[in-house]
């Protein structure tokens, strides 16, 4: 489907529901192809869940020195004397 520049101001939502729904529009400006709109692709969330918690914890990630992560945050955690 192809929409001008002018068209996709007048009416988006129409525009943008018919890419959503599978139709790739493409957007011309004075008859030359400008761009492309397509529907968006969800990634799954427990994929996105998982890639956020390597991210996270990702510097303790190989630490032989470290027997357990909760052990070693509680003896920096405890009272310091000087």
């Amino acid at each position: 489907m192809k929409v001008s520049a002018k068209e996709l101001r007048g009416k988006p939502t129409q525009i943008i529901e018919q890419a959503s729904r599978g139709t790739e529009v493409v957007i011309t400006i004075r008859g030359q192809k400008k761009a492309r709109l397509v529907a968006y692709q969800n990634e799954s969330k427990t994929k996105d869940v998982q890639d956020r918690n390597d991210d996270i914890f990702g510097l303790w990630k190989g630490r032989k020195a470290l027997a357990s992560v909760e052990s070693y945050v509680r003896s920096k955690r405890k009272a310091r004397v000087f």
